[in-house]
């Protein structure tokens, strides 16, 4: 978490972001001066979720305890400096809780098979054009929508008595401040939102028969949920400390994270997975948006963030993982560097064909694609990684093509923030598929958007512009311009053969 400034000043402030994934969490120390930002990892955990005959779950419980712990080391170290709290999550998952306040079982995984059958179900009420013209939400396994509609369909136990349905990050905000709200950016993933109104899609809420007590106050990024409760306190050695609703959502705190200057709005969040979008001011929710897979979830600052998921560092990293489980344990420096040496367009693959997106077995799974399609099968590590990196570039400059169709704007330059951006074979390629300009950082986007939320909603930025501003003076960025384009364009269109893309 390199930052261009080390803080030395005993005055500064602190904001704690606790960051959860489908797979790890962290809880980090952000120190500011008002002038730079200094992150500092305090505690880190895995997230494992646990199958069992019930389903696919979370130990919601395990990672409260886990957010405790980092909390406390927090306050170990920075005591009164601290200023507030933030937690961002994953979006979709929630939990149920009922008049007393108690929640009602574990929330399930978005991956949960519960969701199986319920997409042909939920468009027999309700056309999916007009789920999507309403919350601006194209239909996806993971949808609340899908699993409340299962949880209602198998009369769940749960469904029948719960008073009001949690996020993941406001159940976790609910046991640290005792105050029930939804975070409006990690509810606009649930289908369940109007991104015009930021209130609930009632007529849909309605149309699927769901309890309409469930869906209660909703709040926008940046609100003060109130101070940490006393049992909180006497754990983590310190009262008062106030919980903010950050960019709940992290896609959405990622986006927040990542410097766009005026009128630069094209993003991507980089990482095991891609999303590339704009940050809008209205939803985009015509026919066409629909057809081209995209989604308009809401962010900062009254946003909208018009976007699309794409296949990410999934497949290196599962290329990585099986030549470990084969006796091989490559560094990701070492597989750049084989990659680099390789030859270039060799082969294409779909990073998001369904072939890629189970564990397991991946560097078989290309070998098996580029067979399957007639091309040029690689052999070697350093071709495969070669192939999948020139695919997933390629993969985005169709997103691009399809967003700049759809807005109706030309882009001269890419803002990338995330993890993956320390690919540099990849960041490269981007810039060379999309043929623009790709301005790489902060590899922390998350925890910077999640950490000036805070900071917005305390008083302590004037706005979103201001905090983009002392992300920028805070972190390292580079700059990668686009080379050889006629090579790029040619590959390109053996790419969108290979895909059968028109």
């Amino acid at each position: 978490m390199a930052t261009k400034h080390d803080l030395k000043m005993t005055s500064a402030k602190v904001f704690i972001a606790v960051d959860l994934g489908a797979g790890s969490g962290r809880v980090i120390a952000a120190k500011t001066d008002l002038q730079t930002l200094e992150l500092a990892e305090v505690h880190r955990f895995d997230n494992p979720g646990t199958d069992l005959p019930g389903g696919a779950f979370w130990n919601i419980v395990g990672l409260y305890r886990e957010i405790l712990e980092g909390l406390r080391r927090a306050v170990l170290l920075h005591g009164e400096a601290i200023v507030s709290i933030g937690i961002d999550t994953w979006g979709c998952d929630f939990g149920l809780i009922d008049e007393t306040g108690e929640l009602l079982g574990m929330p399930h995984q978005y991956r949960d098979p519960r969701f199986e059958g319920m997409a042909e179900v939920m468009h027999g009420i309700i056309p999916e054009a007009e789920v999507y013209a309403r919350t601006g939400i194209k239909t996806n396994f993971y949808n609340s929508s899908l699993h409340l509609l299962a949880a209602k369909r198998k009369a769940s136990p749960a469904l029948m008595n719960a008073e009001r349905l949690l996020f993941v990050p406001d159940i976790l905000a609910y046991w640290l401040t005792g105050r029930q709200a939804v975070e409006r950016t990690v509810a606009s993933t649930s289908q369940l939102l109007d991104p015009r109104t930021g209130d609930w899609a009632w007529s849909v809420i309605e149309a699927l028969g769901l309890p309409r007590k469930l869906f209660g106050e909703v709040v926008t990024p940046g609100a003060l949920l109130g101070p940490i409760r006393e049992e909180v306190a006497r754990i983590i050695g310190r009262a008062g400390i106030p919980v903010v609703a950050t960019a709940s959502h992290d896609t959405a705190a990622a986006v927040a994270g990542i410097p766009m200057s005026h009128g630069e709005n094209l993003w991507l969040s980089s990482g095991t997975w891609s999303i590339m979008g704009v940050e809008a001011t209205e939803p985009i929710t015509s026919p066409a948006a629909l057809a081209h897979g995209f989604c308009n979830e809401l962010g900062v600052a009254q946003s909208v963030r018009f976007l699309k998921n794409i296949g990410g560092l999934w497949l290196i990293q599962e290329c990585k993982r099986q030549w470990e489980l084969d006796g091989e344990n490559l560094s990701y420096a070492e597989m750049a560097t084989l990659a680099n040496a390789a030859t270039p367009f060799t082969a294409f693959i779909d990073p998001d064909d369904a072939t890629f997106a189970s564990p397991g077995e991946m560097p078989a799974k290309i070998r098996a694609y580029c067979e399957k399609t007639g091309q040029a099968v690689p052999q070697d590590k350093g071709q495969i990684l070669r192939v999948a990196t020139e695919s997933l570039a390629l993969k985005y400059r169709v997103v691009f093509d399809d967003i700049c169709s759809l807005t109706g704007r030309d882009f001269t330059r890419l803002h990338a923030g995330g993890g993956g951006i320390q690919n540099e074979l990849l960041s490269q390629a981007t810039a060379d598929a999309l043929g623009i300009e790709v301005i790489a950082g902060p590899v922390e986007a998350t925890s910077c958007g999640n950490v000036i939320t805070q900071m917005i909603g305390t008083g302590h930025l004037a706005d979103l512009q201001a905090g983009r501003d002392l992300i920028r003076r805070s972190f390292e960025f580079r700059t990668f311009s686009p080379t050889n384009p006629e090579a790029w364009e040619i590959a390109f269109v053996r790419f969108r053969a290979v895909l059968d893309i028109p």
